[in-house]
């Protein structure tokens, strides 16, 4: 195997980690989908560009070498730890507390809508403020690549793409009318269920050593 051979299946491969990792159901995905079917289409792609965002931060980090020296400095890593632990846990409330409200049809009102920017921010926050990004990027670039400017590249430009195919998939999936009636009839349990798995993953990032 020639060495461009080599390193486009390795691409490949991060590629597909990837995929894997920002497909399977989590906070993140939760969260799109439970803004979209709350808040509608356009809150729910800015919360998508958010998480995006913060993701290609840490991606840009870890292929500037800069995360390594982030990842040895734990104080660093303690502190997104706690940060992000404590806004998963704000998360586990705000969900809770939409589970506890006796009207559903408010959750659609309009006028309570979130501003983009506020969605957006959110959505970068719930990323940045965790860890784990941080070490799951350094794992991708290590895997992807030679090490060349180029190859960083299109594994940033790549994964850039796949993010927006799968988050802004879940955001126009969960925002047709049918998922939105569906969410007013089962607002409760869902909101209720987003709290729960925000409140274990907020607690499971407090308790994780790094």
């Amino acid at each position: 195997m020639t060495g461009n051979a080599f390193s486009s299946t390795n691409l490949l491969l991060a590629y597909a980690a990837y995929f894997i990792g920002t497909a399977s159901p989590g906070p993140s995905n939760l969260a799109i989908m439970s803004i979209a079917a709350s808040h509608g289409r356009k809150a729910a792609l800015m919360f998508a560009l958010g998480v995006i965002s913060g993701s290609m931060f840490w991606a840009t980090v870890a292929t500037l070498g800069v995360s390594a020296a982030l990842i040895a400095y734990s104080q660093f890593i303690i502190g997104v730890k706690v940060f992000g632990g404590l806004y998963l846990l704000w998360l586990a409330f705000k969900s809770a507390r939409n589970a506890l409200a006796a009207a559903a049809a408010s959750v659609l009102n309009v006028e309570q809508a979130p501003t983009l920017t506020s969605v957006y921010s959110r959505g970068a926050l719930l990323h940045l403020t965790n860890p784990k990004a941080i070490l799951v990027w350094v794992s991708i670039v290590a895997l992807s690549s030679n090490g060349t400017g180029s190859a960083h590249s299109a594994l940033i430009a790549g994964c850039a793409a796949i993010g927006c195919l799968v988050f802004g998939g879940y955001a126009l999936l969960f925002s047709t009318d049918s998922a939105r009636r569906m969410y007013v009839r089962t607002r409760r349990a869902l909101e209720g269920c987003l709290a729960v798995v925000f409140g274990i993953a907020g607690i499971k990032l407090l308790a994780l050593r790094v």
